[in-house]
C-alpha cells in the first residue's frame, strides 16, 4: 500500500497500488447479488474474502464456488476494499459496524446510489467511498449467442454498460474502483462517470420511479384489453411487445423513423390523460430524497 493525503491534509492515509495484488473483503458474498459478484471475482486478479451470514448462502458458496466463508473480523482488517453486497435498508448498520475494523485508506464500494445519498455511510474523511451501479443489459443489443441473449440482469453472458462515482478520497483511487466495478459487473461495454447526485436521478428516478413505473402501467393495461375483449393473452403479449420494440427503437433512436399522424395524436390525448401536467417533479432533490428516504 501507498500513502496519499487524507482529505483534511492532516495525515497520511493508505492506498493499494494498482500493480499489487488488491484485497477485497465481500460483504453479503451469498446474496442474490453477493454470490454473481463473487462468481465474477473468483478467478479476477483479487484476492477475496467472502463473509456471509446465512447458511443457505455459505453452503452455496462452497458448493458452487469453492469458497470458505470467513468472519467479517477476519475479513474486514487490513482489506484494500470492502464490497457491500448487502441490502440498502441494512447498509447503514453494517458499515458502522465494520467501520472500525476498516484502516485508513480503505475503499468502501457500494452497489446502488441510495445509502450514500441518504448520508448512511460512517462520518470518516480518511476513508474513499465509491459508488458502482449496472445498467443492466440494453434492450438494443448485438448478443448472438442465446444464453447472452437471455441474459436480462447481466453480469454473467451480456454485455452491459455501468455508472460509477468516486463520492469521496484521492482523485486516483478512481481507476482502482472502476477496474473492480468492471470485474465484478464483467463483461461490461461503455463505464460513465456520474456524481452520487447524478446516480440518484438515474436510481430510483429515471429507473425505478418513472420506467418501472410505466412498464406495470403497461402490464395492467395489457391485462384490461384481454379482459375487456376476450383477447387471448398470447396475442396481446405479442402485440405489445412488438409494438414496444419498433416504437422504442425509432423514440431512443436506435433506427430512423417516424410515426404517423394518427400516432402522434394518440400520444398527444394519452399523455394529457394519463400523466399529471407537474409528472416531472419526481426528479426535483426533495422528491429523490423522498423516495431514497423510503426505501433506506
Amino acid at each position: 500500500m501507498t500513502a496519499f493525503p487524507s482529505p483534511d491534509g492532516c495525515h497520511p492515509t493508505p492506498m493499494m497500488e494498482m500493480d499489487e495484488m488488491t484485497t477485497i473483503a465481500l460483504i453479503g458474498a451469498g446474496g442474490k447479488m453477493g454470490f454473481r459478484l463473487s462468481s465474477n471475482l473468483k478467478n479476477s486478479d483479487f484476492r477475496v474474502r467472502h463473509v456471509e451470514v446465512g447458511e443457505a448462502g455459505r453452503q452455496r458458496l462452497a458448493t458452487e464456488l469453492g469458497v470458505t466463508c470467513v468472519a467479517a473480523e477476519e475479513a474486514v482488517p487490513g482489506a484494500d476494499v470492502v464490497i457491500l453486497a448487502v441490502p440498502d435498508n441494512l447498509i447503514g448498520k453494517i458499515a458502522a459496524g465494520l467501520s472500525p475494523m476498516m484502516e485508513s485508506g480503505t475503499m468502501v464500494i457500494a452497489l446502488d446510489a441510495a445509502a450514500p445519498f441518504a448520508g448512511h455511510l460512517p462520518a470518516r474523511p480518511d476513508l474513499t467511498y465509491f459508488v458502482t451501479h449496472p445498467c443492466h443489459p440494453s434492450i438494443f443489443n448485438d448478443e448472438t449467442d442465446l444464453a447472452a441473449k437471455k441474459d436480462y440482469f447481466g453480469g454473467v453472458k451480456a454485455t452491459q454498460h455501468i455508472v460509477s462515482a468516486l463520492m469521496q478520497g484521492p482523485a486516483e483511487a478512481f481507476e482502482l474502483g472502476e477496474k473492480i466495478a468492471r470485474t465484478i459487473y464483467a463483461p461490461v461495454g461503455r463505464a460513465h462517470r456520474v456524481t452520487v447526485e447524478q446516480m440518484a436521478l438515474l436510481e430510483p428516478g429515471l429507473s425505478e420511479t418513472i420506467c418501472a413505473t410505466l412498464l406495470a402501467v403497461m402490464r395492467e393495461a395489457m391485462d384490461e384489453v384481454i379482459t375487456r375483449g376476450g383477447i387471448p393473452k398470447e396475442c396481446a403479449r405479442d402485440f405489445l411487445l412488438g409494438h414496444m420494440n419498433i416504437l422504442g427503437a425509432v423514440i431512443f433512436e436506435e433506427q430512423p423513423g417516424a410515426f404517423s399522424d394518427a400516432c402522434n395524436k394518440a400520444i398527444t390525448y394519452g399523455k394529457a390523460q394519463l400523466m399529471q401536467p407537474d409528472w416531472k417533479r419526481v426528479f426535483e432533490p426533495e422528491e429523490i430524497a423522498a423516495s431514497i428516504a423510503r426505501i433506506t
